[in-house]
């Protein structure tokens, strides 16, 4: 299992590197990552972006395309099989295993 600590003095263009890394990351395979809920607590969940882990979603015809949020990131939670989303600045370590 591979960890990636949060650098505490990362600027914004730090944070959108790491941003743009960790969703590369979830699209190959799942990852655990550790961050500070809004209410201070701590969580951590398996999750991923992986196309073959994700359920399927049928699209209505009328549907418009959901706005992507560049201060958080919706994955899918692998323990409660459901999306979450989480503030990608509280995220504290990263954890995934290399195969």
């Amino acid at each position: 299992m591979e960890a990636l600590e949060i650098n505490a003095t990362w600027t914004d263009k730090d944070w959108d590197k790491f941003s743009e890394w960790l969703k590369g990351m979830l699209h190959v395979g799942p990852a655990t990552v550790t961050f500070t809920k809004k209410d201070g607590t701590q969580r951590v969940m398996k999750c991923t972006l992986e196309a073959s882990s994700l359920p399927k979603v049928e699209l209505k015809e009328d549907a418009k395309p959901r706005k992507e949020s560049t201060t958080s990131m919706r994955v899918f939670d692998l323990e409660k099989n459901e999306w979450r989303s989480f503030t990608i600045k509280s995220v504290t370590k990263v954890e995934f295993k290399i195969e």
